[in-house]
């Protein structure tokens, strides 16, 4: 164990199995500890966070993971699809905040048209081009890959020229293949996933990426996909944040029991140290619930996402943290937690000036 703390503190890599041996044998205060004191060395107490905006613009699905709450078929109670006018709206709706991101995902829905998603993106570009946008997870590139038989760098450059900035992460569970069969037959493969984020970095795209965790996968399926998305960024540099997701349990076939708190802040700190070249962790509130999110700032964390507003994902399973806060709010919450809340846009590249609550 000293000898992995030794590399840490240096500044070197773990392996794996070093990694393994943190998560299952170390306690949950020295690896907090150590945790954020990697986080400290790179950003002090400065805790980032966005001024953004979520759309779901459908809940309409082909696919049927085991643990999502939010998918619908076409026909089903509470299915919805907006039209590029609703999505005209309720950009408008907005148009008085100094929004600085649009995040957007939806499911993979068979009655949408190729031109519908390059319309969307259009329409988002026409209402607010003084924003970037963040859309379509790499499940939604590959699923209109196929069909239109288009290639993944074809589907990314369409999106690209009609203004897109950037991908999410959504959509890469966890990698292990038993695991997926499990959790989502249908979905694409972790090998498809990383595909498509490395050919995002390559056309200029930056990505987020995720590992949806406390569910039926163990630490080393956890650590194995973590190594995967590691890998990919030593060659291209392209991931921005790291997103651990918490399985939310309500409301889906899957029913596994969820994680605890203590589980949160050791996955956040393990992250912290073994994930050393994405440069940013994020302790996404909508998903982990406030408190545990300003624990997490203290375990590793230095991203606090933003104040999102109509996040339908993990609400639909049942998360209780509210769907969206105010400027003024946000900021409160990490400066009770003890950290400087710094506002930044998609890129990471922080916003000048003071910020305006609203």
């Amino acid at each position: 164990m000293q000898k992995i703390f030794d590399t840490l503190l240096g500044g070197g890599r773990i392996s794996v199995e070093e990694a393994l041996t943190l998560a299952e044998s170390c306690d949950i205060h020295t690896l907090g500890e150590l945790g954020k004191a990697a986080r400290e060395r790179r950003f002090g107490d400065k805790a980032f966070w966005v001024y953004n905006q979520h759309l779901n613009f459908t809940n309409v699905c082909a696919n049927a993971c085991r643990f999502c709450a939010f998918s619908k078929r076409a026909g089903d109670e509470g299915a919805y699809t907006y039209s590029i006018d609703d999505i005209r709206q309720r950009i408008r709706e907005r148009a008085h905040e100094p929004i600085t991101e649009i995040h957007i995902v939806g499911g993979l829905n068979p009655d949408l048209p190729y031109s519908y998603y390059m319309d969307l993106i259009a329409a988002v570009r026409e209402e607010r081009p003084d924003i970037a946008i963040k859309a379509f997870t790499a499940v939604e590139v590959a699923y209109l890959a196929g069909q239109t038989g288009k290639s993944y760098a074809d589907v990314l450059t369409d999106m690209k020229s009609s203004g897109l900035n950037a991908l999410p992460g959504g959509g890469a569970e966890v990698f292990s293949p038993k695991l997926r069969q499990k959790l989502c037959p249908e979905k694409v493969s972790g090998d498809v996933w990383l595909e498509i984020h490395e050919t995002a970095h390559g056309l200029g795209l930056p990505t987020n990426c995720t590992l949806l965790f406390g569910h039926i996968e163990s630490w080393r399926d956890r650590l194995e996909h973590m190594a995967a998305l590691r890998d990919v960024q030593d060659r291209t540099g392209g991931f921005k944040v790291f997103i651990p997701l918490q399985y939310q349990p309500g409301n889906n076939p899957l029913e596994a029991e969820g994680t605890d708190g203590v589980d949160y802040l050791r996955m956040i700190a393990i992250s912290r140290l073994f994930m050393d070249n994405v440069p940013h962790l994020k302790a996404y509130w909508a998903f982990s619930g406030i408190k545990p999110a300003q624990m997490a700032l203290h375990a590793g964390a230095d991203d606090f996402d933003g104040t999102l507003v109509e996040e339908k994902v993990g609400h639909a399973a049942g998360a209780s943290s509210p769907t969206g806060m105010t400027v003024a709010k946000l900021e409160e919450t990490i400066r009770q937690a003890g950290f400087t809340p710094v506002e930044r846009n998609t890129f990471f590249e922080e916003v000048g000036g003071p910020t305006q609550a609203v």
